[in-house]
């Protein structure tokens, strides 16, 4: 055989054309993307990371895998011919804020609901307020300039400001907003509602913030690909209904009315309802509801009620749990032989008051004082445990999938706080084909999951009971109101007396109920509070506390010594 370099032109670039040289014979080849799901009619299923599309996020014009949820909400709120209603946490993105001051210009009516959190444009805080945020909130800040600062010299024109900072775009549009004080009171928990309503015949609901981190990925690293999130875009004037009124009562009379807006608990109590859309049948509950309400009532009730019907699989991908009624009722289901799998966010996924400790068999605390609703597994599962993400992100998600038939999903955690604080969505659907979106996610996150106790964790664990002796678990696996609540992540060291009987100062994020309890000006239903928003986001810093309903001036005065975080 001749060598290589003594073919002619003409084959030389055929061989080239056909791509049979060596070098390219030994290449390797991108894998295949895989095909992509059907997806019903009139419900769809969205998720950031899904392999089978791909799109070029628009400000960091990176190609990747994944939908792209900005813009098929985008998409959505342009198809408005009447009215567009929002109800979000966080809103940054501005290509949205774009859709929605187009329609606002083509006489479509559109209303904003945030958290109050967030209500605030980013232009208008000062670099001094920014640098006395917690570094977590910074960071967001940050983010959000940089999306802003299109030429990136650092500063913020007039022109980059109303292109880029989403309230400002929605203020010079003239949107109605408000926020979660609207109602007269200091906020609710969390206006945590993720959901736009179009025209009264369509929804889209996610886990998603409007938000880089939570679409697309951070800026400041280039590898995230944003928290892991998923979306649903639903045909349904029924349905739209239903979220129509969730809606208008937190509305009330707008801005300027009367202070007749109604957030958390404010709001009364509905029990879920049900939908039938073809052969998709989707019930949908909104939180919260009282403490006094029978769990089985609640969201997290709706939630227990789902997973109870589970003959062979309950599979999970959560940002956070931290129900006791629902783990006890996942070990009974695992009794009757369902095979139970998580995946919970890192971050929280080791915290003492996380469930997936319980069903690992683990027990972690700050002292061995005992909580009787911490019930770590007889017989432990190793099915659980944490997604290996890109650098920067998180596990968003709040879905549960039984039977590969029926899914859980909406912008509700699966905590206490979710379920008797916060504003949420709850959606349970029963349908194979929309279920097969979930399970695919699932099953991606799943694929190289880091499963079990890690060695860390099972040595502190030993620790801790080496020092208090191995915990008893209870008796009853009923479902039971949750009376514990649930702190942020301590190590476990050895036992403390109370700072009431040592003067020294009380951590916020690991206090229990009676140590906030005994702080001065904090009675019960304020120390259920602080514990409530602690779950969604550890105290940093003294001004911290002042996002807590009931908190002002004079009690953080009285408390500058005698708190820590």
């Amino acid at each position: 055989m001749r060598p290589i370099n003594s073919l002619s032109r003409s084959l030389y670039a055929a061989a080239l054309a056909l791509g049979l040289t060596a070098c390219q014979q030994a290449q390797p080849q991108p894998p295949s993307r895989p095909t992509p799901l059907a997806q019903d009619a009139r419900v769809q299923v969205y998720t950031n990371h899904e392999p089978a599309s791909q799109y070029t996020e628009p400000y960091r014009k990176q190609t990747r895998s994944g939908d792209d949820l900005e813009q098929i909400i985008v998409d959505a709120i342009s198809s408005a011919q009447t009215g567009v209603d929002v109800a979000v946490q966080e809103f940054r993105l501005p290509k949205i804020a774009k859709a929605l001051s187009d329609r606002a210009q083509a006489g479509v009516k559109v209303r904003v609901i945030l958290e109050n959190s967030y209500s605030r444009p980013v232009s208008s805080i000062r670099s001094d307020e920014i640098a006395k945020l917690p570094e977590r909130d910074r960071d967001r800040y940050s983010e959000s300039i940089k999306l802003i600062d299109q030429n990136g010299d650092g500063q913020l024109s007039p022109t980059e400001i109303n292109q880029g900072d989403a309230l400002v775009m929605l203020d010079n549009a003239k949107i109605p907003r408000i926020d979660d004080t609207a109602g007269g009171t200091r906020g609710s928990n969390l206006m945590h509602h993720k959901f736009v309503i179009v025209d009264g015949r369509a929804i889209v609901v996610t886990s998603a913030n409007f938000t880089p981190s939570d679409v697309h990925g951070d800026f400041k690293t280039l590898t995230s690909r944003g928290n892991a999130n998923n979306l649903l875009k639903i045909d349904s004037s029924e349905l739209a209904a239903l979220f129509t009124q969730e809606f208008n009562l937190m509305w009330g009379d707008g801005p300027g009315g009367k202070p007749d807006s109604l957030f958390g608990d404010k709001k009364p109590h509905r029990a879920p309802q049900q939908v039938q859309l073809g052969e998709v049948s989707i019930e949908v509950q909104f939180s919260p509801s009282s403490p006094s309400l029978p769990w089985e009532q609640t969201t997290n009730g709706l939630i227990g009620k789902t997973l109870s019907q589970a003959n062979d699989s309950i599979e999970m991908a959560l940002f956070v749990f931290s129900d006791q009624p629902l783990v006890n009722l996942l070990d009974t289901q695992r009794q009757k032989g369902a095979k139970i799998q998580a995946l919970i966010e890192p971050s929280f996924m080791f915290r003492p008051y996380s469930e997936g400790l319980d069903m690992l068999g683990v027990s972690l605390g700050d002292t061995c004082k005992p909580d009787p609703n911490n019930r770590p597994w007889q017989n432990p599962i190793t099915t659980v445990g944490v997604p290996r993400l890109p650098p920067g992100d998180l596990l968003h998600h709040k879905f549960g999938i039984v039977d590969g038939q029926t899914v859980i999903t909406g912008s509700h955690n699966w905590t206490k706080a979710a379920n008797q604080g916060n504003d949420e969505t709850l959606l349970v659907i029963h349908s194979p084909v929309v279920v097969a979106h979930y399970q695919r996610e699932f099953d991606r996150l799943y694929a190289d999951a880091i499963l079990g106790v890690p060695p860390a964790i099972r040595r502190k664990a030993d620790a801790y009971e080496q020092q208090c002796g191995k915990p008893t678990p209870s008796a009853s696996i009923v479902p039971t109101p949750e009376k514990r609540d649930t702190p942020t992540k301590p190590q476990p060291s050895a036992p403390k007396p109370s700072a009431e009987s040592t003067n020294q100062p009380v951590n916020l994020n690991r206090a229990t109920q009676a140590e906030l309890e005994a702080l001065p000006g904090v009675g019960p239903s304020l120390a259920k509070r602080i514990i409530a928003a602690r779950e969604q986001k550890p105290f940093a810093s003294l001004a911290d506390l002042d996002r807590v309903s009931g908190v002002g001036p004079k009690l953080l005065e009285k408390l500058r010594d005698r708190v820590t975080w």
